[in-house]
């Protein structure tokens, strides 16, 4: 496998692609949302944390503060009592607290749909305004999230797959050079519904893995 050519690659990702599309036939956004700034501040506060505890702490948010204008006016401490259970709440608080600010503020209660305007809201970078263009709006969009770095490093569809710190950035232009923009949203889904059910971190199921006929990586974790 060291040897195998960019072309053979290619094929070969379209190949174990084609097999997560079987697998994972209609993925979707683990976040519960109905309006892309619900969705942008879920995201936010998903980072180091589950979506599934995200999820159980949107609602109340939600209800308490239901567009930016109403988010931007609050108290920062009270936001912090409600997603408490999510850890590092400080930090998240100001972060949504400020990006609805800017919302309210800048683009008149209206979430922006380009990547530039997203990523100068506060506490959103590129991976949340990928999720935000992709599940929100339909623009393509590709998040690079753990379980994608992990996912595609095993199965070595990028270059950098012996790095200790890969960068998100690259691997997001790598990968999606590869697949059409119509296809990156869903590419991610099944990436990551691939890494939550199969390929874990501390010890994948090689042996129940769909993709162990041709996976690089496949009976090294014992």
């Amino acid at each position: 496998m060291a040897s195998e050519s960019k072309r053979h690659r290619i094929e070969r990702m379209h190949d174990e692609y084609q097999i997560l599309c079987e697998e994972f036939p209609a993925p979707a956004c683990a976040l519960h949302f109905t309006n892309p700034f619900e969705l942008l501040t879920a995201t936010i506060l998903s980072a180091q944390t589950t979506d599934k505890r995200v999820n159980t702490v949107t609602p109340a948010l939600f209800s308490c503060y239901p567009g930016p204008a109403e988010l931007a006016a609050a108290r920062v401490e009270d936001v912090e009592d409600i997603i408490r259970p999510l850890g590092f709440y400080h930090a998240k608080s100001r972060n949504i607290v400020a990006m609805a600010h800017d919302v309210h503020e800048r683009f008149g209660d209206t979430v922006p749909h380009t990547m530039d305007e997203l990523t100068s809201l506060p506490g959103v970078g590129r991976k949340t305004a990928n999720v935000v263009l992709g599940n929100a709006f339909g623009v393509p969009g590709f998040p690079v999230d753990t379980h994608v770095i992990r996912v595609t490093g095993r199965l070595r569809w990028r270059t950098d797959w012996r790095s200790a710190h890969p960068d998100p950035v690259h691997i997001e232009r790598e990968i999606t050079a590869c697949f059409p923009p119509e296809e990156w949203t869903d590419l991610s889904h099944r990436l990551i519904l691939h890494g939550r059910a199969t390929c874990h971190a501390r010890k994948p199921d090689c042996a129940a893995c769909p993709l162990n006929g041709t996976c690089p990586s496949a009976g090294i974790f014992g």
